[in-house]
């Protein structure tokens, strides 16, 4: 819990990995996914599928060279969840 000011408590709520998962299932927004150690290439896809290891099913995916900005389609991927370093929803790059 933090404190601020004059006596008013501001709580912070934790959100789950799996929730965030769950609500990117549900809004299909696109999304980037950087995996461990490919420091230069990550993923644009939305989530189709994902299970309790955070195993990730991908449609749509590109794997993109941040540097180049070269792009590669993928199709439909299963990405597995302890490979995923971040994931984020990117809404201007598609």
């Amino acid at each position: 819990m933090v404190y601020h000011g004059q006596g008013q408590k501001v709580q912070k709520v934790m959100v789950q990995p799996i929730n965030l998962i769950f609500r990117y299932l549900q809004n299909r927004p696109w999304i980037q996914v950087w995996v461990y150690e490919q420091v230069n290439l990550w993923t644009g896809s939305f989530i189709i599928g994902f299970d309790e290891r955070k195993n990730l099913v991908l449609d749509d995916a590109e794997e993109i060279h941040s540097k180049t900005k070269s792009r590669k389609q993928l199709g439909r991927i299963m990405l597995k969840g302890d490979t995923i370093t971040l994931l984020q929803s990117v809404s201007n790059l598609r």
